[in-house]
């Protein structure tokens, strides 16, 4: 019986008073008996916790009573133990660090699809003005290897900060295509989006609420694997279950890096 309620979401949303949110949210997190990780930034608030279904639901019902992140959507799963250790509120320059300033996703978000109509899309092999759909994975490369889209773009990066130097070199390959960005949880391709529209490609689009939200609601058609997770859980199938419950696997080794995507880094 799987009794722990899972949940990861974020905003961004401009945080003036982060010292002081920080105790409020620490303070109502343990008095819930939860577990897991707030980050707060001057653009927003990422999180991923877990606990008690009730005591949880309750902490981000008092959380959206502040208007600043009265629009936060929570990701639910479920795991039959704790999968985190301590409950901790950190402080961070970025919620999702980029080292490019000119991003500002409280200030408009990039366009995006929502999970049922890109498997339409996939379904029928093109989008709804008849354009080709290319798929980016703006993870890590060691996110990709257990699982991602069917012919998904991989440019093997390390780290999230060298993603507007891979974009840059491969720009020329994604104009006239309808690209499709997409992350765990929906919050690098947000980024990732915005700063593919500042390069001046006019049909980039983010896939909203990730790979999390696209198995919540689709399953896991065009997937291919499972989707790492940054707790003791490792990794969740495409029906939100742990991955390796039942039986362990090990990732795969990715083999989405097309031909548009350039030479593959180690």
């Amino acid at each position: 019986m799987e009794e722990v309620l899972n949940v990861s979401a974020y905003l961004f949303t401009p945080i003036d008073d982060r010292e002081t949110l920080r105790t409020t949210l620490l303070e109502r997190a343990q008095a819930a008996d939860l577990r897991g990780t707030v980050l707060l930034a001057p653009e927003g608030i990422n999180l991923f916790l877990a606990g008690d279904a009730a005591g949880l639901r309750g902490w981000l019902d008092a959380l959206r009573q502040d208007p600043r992140f009265a629009a936060l959507e929570a990701k639910e799963s479920w795991s039959p133990t704790q999968p985190f250790r301590k409950m901790l509120v950190k402080l961070k320059s970025e919620i999702i660090r980029m080292d490019h300033p000119t991003i500002r996703p409280h200030e408009g978000r990039a366009p995006s699809v929502d999970a049922r109509t890109l498997k339409r899309w996939l379904d029928q092999g093109h989008d709804d003005r008849g354009r080709e759909v290319v798929l980016l994975d703006t993870r890590n490369a060691f996110e990709v290897d257990y699982g991602t889209f069917t012919g998904a773009i991989d440019w093997r990066i390390e780290k999230f900060t060298e993603f507007p130097a891979a974009v840059a070199a491969h720009r020329d390959d994604l104009a006239g295509r309808t690209v499709v960005s997409f992350c765990t949880g929906g919050i690098r391709c947000e980024k990732a989006a915005l700063h593919m529209q500042e390069l001046g490609l006019d049909d980039v689009l983010q896939l909203e609420g990730g790979i999390l939200k696209y198995f919540e609601e689709v399953g896991g058609e065009h997937f291919t694997g499972d989707c790492f997770v940054f707790d003791e859980r490792e990794a969740l199938t495409p029906t939100l279950a742990v991955w390796g419950q039942e039986t362990r696997r090990e990732p795969r080794q990715s083999v989405s890096a097309s031909s548009s995507s350039g030479p593959r880094r180690s």
